[in-house]
């Protein structure tokens, strides 16, 4: 297994320095891996067998405000995290890498290739949220249980089920930080109008990977992020959800790779 190396960069963003925390393991081709609103361990498993299959460097920072993690009050949303992580990437010297992003990850993601950043060599989308689609908003987590949150999010829950009576006051503290900074972030609906008619501008290869059982955000939503980018690939993941990292991180590796070869 490669070693994790966790550190913490002053990242300039606005009049202020922020405290970004960062996991760092393997070496090799680069990958940036963006967590969803579940945060960083909804990647951490996937990030190492990403690293540890194809003998590749993965860094997944958690985004401010998540984990317990500081935010200072300039940093509030998803154009200003694409921004702090351009930044990380100059200060890494890193180049040719590929960003991955899962739900509000994707988000971001999308937002740093509309930033033509030097150092990005392709943009992965797995089950985005961002774009305003008409007919297929994006569920509103606020309002769900956790139950109903883990049977939205899973083709089957089963296997990932927590009895919420088992959370310690820690892990509730942790889950209700990371829903606010998620707000923060998103906003209530969790996308930004003006986006999908941004997003013609992108130049960098994009490709969109979407759980077909998806209940958080539709297949015709991760349809409709294909038909705004240019020359966009979408694939279509069986027996996922909205989290296909946690889901079927095995198959998602796959189809990772496979696309990573092809470019």
């Amino acid at each position: 297994m490669a070693k994790i190396e966790q550190t913490t960069y002053q990242i300039p963003y606005a009049n202020t320095v922020v405290d970004l925390r960062v996991d760092d393991q393997g070496e090799g081709q680069t990958f940036l891996l963006l967590h969803g609103g579940a945060g960083p361990g909804s990647v951490a498993r996937f990030a190492s067998l990403l690293s540890e299959k194809h003998s590749v460097r993965v860094i997944t920072p958690t985004h401010p405000g998540f984990n317990g993690t500081t935010r200072p009050n300039e940093l509030n949303s998803v154009r200003g995290l694409a921004q702090l992580y351009a930044e990380l990437l100059s200060q890494l010297e890193v180049d040719d890498v590929t960003v991955i992003g899962n739900s509000v990850g994707g988000w971001i993601a999308a937002e740093m290739a509309l930033l033509t950043i030097p150092h990005v060599d392709r943009i992965i989308l797995v089950n985005a949220v961002g774009i305003d689609v008409p007919n297929h908003p994006v569920t509103d987590i606020s309002k769900l249980s956790p139950d109903e949150l883990m049977s939205r999010s899973y083709h089957d829950p089963k296997p990932f089920r927590i009895d919420p009576a088992s959370l310690t006051d820690v892990q509730r503290a942790g889950m209700a930080a990371n829903r606010s900074a998620l707000n923060i972030y998103g906003g209530t609906t969790s996308t930004d109008p003006s986006l999908a008619g941004r997003l013609a501008k992108v130049s960098v290869p994009v490709l969109i990977v979407w759980g077909a059982s998806d209940r958080i955000v539709d297949v015709d939503y991760g349809r409709a992020w294909a038909g705004a980018i240019p020359n966009a690939k979408f694939l279509l993941l069986s027996e996922a959800g909205h989290v296909p990292q946690i889901e079927k991180p095995e198959k998602l590796v796959e189809v990772i790779w496979n696309y990573v070869e092809e470019k």
